[in-house]
């Protein structure tokens, strides 16, 4: 059993594998490897909710490369990876149905007069932006870029990097903007655009309006003709550049398909759920925690709370807050790795589940857990800082970290029914946190909710629907939930033990 920070691809199982239904080919990008996922959905001439298997094509790093100007991802490495799958899925499957492009938000490429990348994109965790978010609200203070924008305060909102790339020969030089998603489609197929749901998570997106806020990019002295007309979830976004057909095999004429590019929206669009009053967690490298809900809500008291209104599936609102989510216990196992110490975890969860309960918690959003680093140190250092004992060993620290996260999944879920007046009847865990038994079995026990965990793949399964979506072969959102539900392995977990002791826990590190 895994229990990685990232969605681990495995093939899912269907009610049939039609070998003549259409394949869709899903290009899902995470913060620490991306892959190429080739889905079936249906039979010949099947539209009956009936079949729907998930098979992993390519897999290939993201290693992200510290330069002197700071810390960048290789997006070059990264655009090789998807050519690579793409021939994989050609030499495999043959022919595809149509190609979309998920991954993680807020990052961005520029390019020059020429449609030519202008350096590979900085990434969210570079330190640049410390501070810009201060230097922005003395031009549009806090409260109405929110009342715009319905934007979770994050020191790296795209708004608040070109804030920080304000001056710089690269910016003047850059006449298109292109998100992580939207850049390698152009890559594809040479079109721009920009996808609705990515757009909505950089600062500078009206979140009633559904468009960008030019009027906003003005005041802040950013050039809005950078940013190109907004794409949604199943727009056609092209096809193939003869190049990319002669490196993959794919016909010239296969289609690029707008998902919802955004990693989180397409992982919500797969929700299994199938009745009202849910909630959702989609946990890996990040926790998304939160609702969907039909419009947003950008009221003082959920900015004060942190939360974000991003744009998902057909319209819908994410209503959610980041928490730091299984970072910290990769980052953890990269540091016992580097030291030679045992880095195992299935050996470590075993520990961690008879290690002692509450011994010692963080708030997994305090800042110092923000960057790589050695995340044990920074843990043990916060716990000396608040008045605790240090996690004495391996399994001990495994254990703060999921208890720690359970929390502050309890603690988001609350707020965001209290602030938008919603019921929370289960809770959906999905993404590669779902795999972590320990996890869900806390989460259910610190929020007193079942928990149903799974899919693992939510989000290239979603990729997968709405392009399946765009042939006829799912029907709306319900639709497509009820296929996961009905084809997806699931796992469900009751609350058990002290509710007050979750409660004392929780009142300890500001998250009651």
């Amino acid at each position: 059993m895994s229990y990685g920070s990232e969605p681990q691809a495995a093939a899912t199982p269907g009610a049939s594998r039609g070998a003549d239904a259409p394949v869709f080919v899903a290009v899902d990008l995470g913060a620490t490897s991306g892959r190429v996922m080739a889905g079936r959905v249906g039979g010949p001439g099947r539209s009956d909710l009936g079949a729907l298997d998930l098979t992993e094509v390519h897999r290939f790093p993201n290693r992200p490369v510290r330069l002197p100007g700071g810390l960048r991802w290789d997006v070059l490495s990264l655009f090789q990876g998807v050519l690579d799958g793409l021939g994989r899925a050609a030499r495999t499957y043959g022919d595809v149905a149509s190609i979309g492009i998920d991954s993680w938000a807020v990052d961005y490429g520029l390019l020059d007069a020429d449609g030519q990348l202008l350096g590979n994109p900085y990434h969210y965790r570079d330190t640049r932006t410390e501070g810009v978010g201060e230097r922005v609200g003395r031009t549009v203070p806090a409260g109405e870029l929110y009342r715009i924008t319905g934007l979770q305060h994050l020191p790296f909102n795209t708004v608040f990097q070109l804030a920080a790339a304000s001056g710089s020969a690269q910016l003047a030089a850059a006449r298109t903007l292109l998100m992580i998603p939207d850049l390698l489609t152009n890559w594809l197929t040479g079109s721009v655009g920009a996808e609705a749901t990515n757009a909505s998570t950089t600062g500078l997106f009206d979140a009633r309006a559904g468009d960008w806020s030019h009027a906003l990019m003005g005041r802040l002295g950013i050039d809005r003709s950078l940013f190109p007309p907004i794409r949604r979830p199943g727009d056609a976004a092209g096809t193939l550049l003869p190049y990319v057909a002669a490196e993959t095999g794919l016909p010239q004429s296969t289609p690029v398909t707008a998902v919802a590019s955004h990693d989180t929206a397409s992982a919500v669009a797969a929700v299994p759920a199938t009745g009202p009053g849910f909630a959702y967690v989609s946990c890996g490298t990040w926790s998304l925690a939160g609702l969907e809900l039909a419009g947003p809500v950008v009221t003082e008291a959920s900015r004060a709370a942190n939360f974000t209104n991003e744009l998902g599936l057909d319209g819908s609102y994410r209503f959610l807050r980041n928490v730091m989510g299984l970072w910290l216990l990769s980052e953890s196992l990269r540091t016992w790795g580097d030291r030679g110490l045992p880095a195992d975890l299935e050996p470590l969860m075993a520990g961690a589940a008879r290690s002692q309960p509450f011994a010692a918690l963080v708030d997994p959003d305090d800042p110092s857990f923000l960057t790589p680093g050695d995340m044990p140190a920074r843990i043990a250092a916060y716990c000396v800082r608040t008045g605790q004992r240090p996690p004495t060993d391996p399994a001990a620290t495994v254990r703060c970290i999921l208890e720690s996260l359970a929390l502050a999944h309890r603690a988001t879920l609350r707020t965001a029914a209290e602030l938008s007046g919603t019921d929370i009847r289960v809770v959906h865990l999905v993404g590669g946190g779902s795999r972590n038994e320990l996890l869900c079995q806390l989460t259910s026990d610190a929020t007193g909710l079942p928990v149903v965990a799974g899919p693992a793949e939510a989000t290239a399964l979603g990729n997968v629907l709405v392009q399946a979506r765009t042939r006829g072969l799912v029907g709306d959102r319900s639709d497509m939930r009820r296929l996961v539900a009905r084809t997806q392995r699931l796992r469900r977990y009751a609350p058990r033990g002290d509710a007050r002791a979750w409660s004392e826990a929780a009142a300890r590190i500001g998250l009651g």
